[in-house]
């Protein structure tokens, strides 16, 4: 019986994996409900995610669009060309349902290898018109920051511009764009932060125009005011986000933003470097817990202005849990402030604890969408290099993830395969009754849960 199932699931089945959840119930607030569609990390999916080629610090942003992630990794491949051996960098192009691996996309551009530079591949990320770009880090020396649209089939990068730095230098490790990259449909800002200053980086170009410095006329801004006032300049692998405009003028004008960095929380700033708001009103218990990782993004829900930001990095705990990688959701006070902003959710219970020397960013974003009676909904994905990612859904009547893992995974490795058919023989040979084993929930183990198995690949 053994050898005839898994001949017939060898010849039929085509290896669907599963992800799991992180099996946590998230009580709603205001009648908004969360729930982890599927994870994939080090806490959940052990015996997987440290196999994955994107378990690797160098493969250190990732972002979500079009129901597709997309990670970027420097220097990933190893190319033999003549008597040249060459470093190519990739993006792993993943299904945003969950999580599995569709393509490896080789970094090319104007026809040959692109890579085999410090960091060339630091920044992936989407602008509000689908383009996907990459961006390396540029460092204290280089007066320049390229950055390029990415084919998001090929790999193929296109050079949208060489953008000046000007005088004042510094090292700059991840950049934001709002707008049009392209520039054909509207305006484009681009935007970053000088690591261990206090220097800010934007550029920016009209529909249809070129690039140019976007502090008027100048590519950078010496900021004056930080918050704790003790702090005098950003830290480690500062990240910018762009807010986007309340009107069609200024949608995409980015004149708002805020800056993580490392040595401080979230603070919101204007284009003339003023400080809008700060966390000196929060409420102590929303402080991120830690200041070893830098990521912030917003997002709109039944009419309420939301803000995510990162909770905690890897070491310590609240009430029992370890902070691992895990971001707050909360909703902004009257006037989208921070000072009245309302506690949602800090997700998920953990990502990982292990360090990814030193990359401090963890990326996030979302898209929007409605459910099948009309009702708005929001994915948010989060990803924390070297430890995991998750993917969750928000909105009033999402249902789901309550269960930890996922039925069928009765090997508890993070994927419904064959492999689970074998255990689940070995459980009824041995006369093992394990819960894991019990995929159809009848109390037992037995020959229909080995049914229930196939059916799961085979669906």
């Amino acid at each position: 019986m053994r050898k005839l199932l898994l001949f017939l699931l060898a010849v039929l089945a085509v290896g669907n994996a599963w992800a799991v959840t992180d099996g946590v119930k998230y009580e709603p607030v205001n009648d908004i409900n969360i729930v982890n569609l599927w994870i994939q990390d080090r806490a959940h999916t052990p015996e997987v995610w440290p196999n994955k080629p994107y378990c690797n610090t160098s493969a250190r942003t990732s972002v979500m669009t079009n129901g597709f992630i997309y990670i970027s990794r420097t220097n990933a491949n190893t190319v033999i060309m003549g008597t040249d051996t060459l470093a190519q960098s990739v993006v792993y192009k993943l299904d945003a349902t969950n999580g599995e691996l569709v393509k490896e996309l080789p970094l090319t551009l104007d026809g040959a290898i692109y890579g085999n530079t410090t960091l060339n591949a630091n920044t992936v990320g989407v602008d509000n018109f689908g383009h996907l770009y990459i961006a390396p880090y540029t460092s204290e020396l280089a007066t320049e920051q390229p950055v390029y649209l990415l084919d998001g089939e090929t790999g193929e990068l296109t050079l949208v511009d060489v953008l000046d730095k000007g005088d004042a230098l510094a090292r700059c490790d991840y950049i934001d764009v709002m707008g049009d990259l392209t520039r054909e449909e509207a305006e484009c800002n681009i935007m970053t932060v000088g690591a261990s200053s206090e220097l800010l980086y934007r550029w920016h170009a009209d529909q249809g125009g070129d690039f140019e410095g976007g502090f008027e006329g100048d590519p950078y801004l010496a900021i004056l005011d930080f918050y704790p006032e003790t702090v005098t300049q950003w830290g480690y692998g500062p990240v910018v986000k762009m807010i986007l405009g309340e009107d069609e003028d200024t949608r995409y004008s980015g004149e708002l933003f805020y800056v993580d960095g490392f040595s401080s929380s979230p603070i919101l700033y204007d284009v003339t470097g003023t400080m809008v708001d700060n966390f000196e009103n929060v409420d102590p218990a929303f402080w991120p817990m830690d200041a070893g990782a830098n990521g912030v993004c917003e997002f709109t829900l039944e009419g309420r202005n939301f803000i995510v930001f990162v909770a905690a990095q890897y070491t310590g705990g609240e009430e029992g849990i370890p902070k691992a990688c895990q971001v707050y959701i909360c909703e902004l006070g009257e006037g989208l402030s921070l000072g009245g902003m309302q506690r949602y959710w800090m997700v998920p219970d953990q990502l990982g604890t292990v360090s990814d020397g030193g990359t401090r960013v963890e990326s996030m974003n979302v898209e929007y969408g409605t459910d099948s009676e009309g009702n708005e909904e929001v994915t948010l994905y989060i990803f924390k290099c070297y430890n995991g990612m998750a993917v969750y859904k928000i909105g009033k009547n999402v249902t789901g993830g309550e269960e930890p893992g996922v039925p069928g995974d009765a090997n508890g490795d993070g994927e419904v395969t064959i492999a689970d058919v074998n255990t689940i023989i070995d459980m009824i040979l041995a006369g093992v009754q394990d819960l894991a084993g019990d995929v159809n929930g009848d109390g037992e183990v037995g020959i229909a849960d080995v049914n229930a198995v196939i059916d799961i690949i085979l669906k």
